[in-house]
């Protein structure tokens, strides 16, 4: 995005900045225009966004991988719990 086009942006969000005062002097704090200003706060966030470099995670090491086992658990584990969604175990 240009600087141009990053200035015409921001100057139409604070435009809308004033509607919804106009509004909010008009209506009160309801919950339209509440919800109206925070559609404008959050274009206001992707605008900048747009404007900063985009941030790529860092790749995963060796060390964050959790090894599983397909080992069965100890049936001790599970003494007393219940199946989901079919009852308890007989006992």
């Amino acid at each position: 995005m240009s600087s141009t086009e990053y200035t015409e942006l921001q100057r139409t969000i604070g435009q809308l900045r004033q509607c919804v005062g106009a509004l909010r002097a008009r209506y009160g704090d309801v919950p339209a225009v509440r919800r109206i200003a925070n559609d404008i706060d959050r274009l206001d966030i992707d605008a900048g966004e747009l404007v900063q470099p985009a941030h790529t995670p860092a790749p995963r090491q060796a060390e964050d991988v959790v090894v599983v086992p397909d080992t069965p658990y100890d049936p001790a584990l599970w003494q007393g719990a219940d199946d989901e969604g079919v009852g308890g175990y007989q006992r």
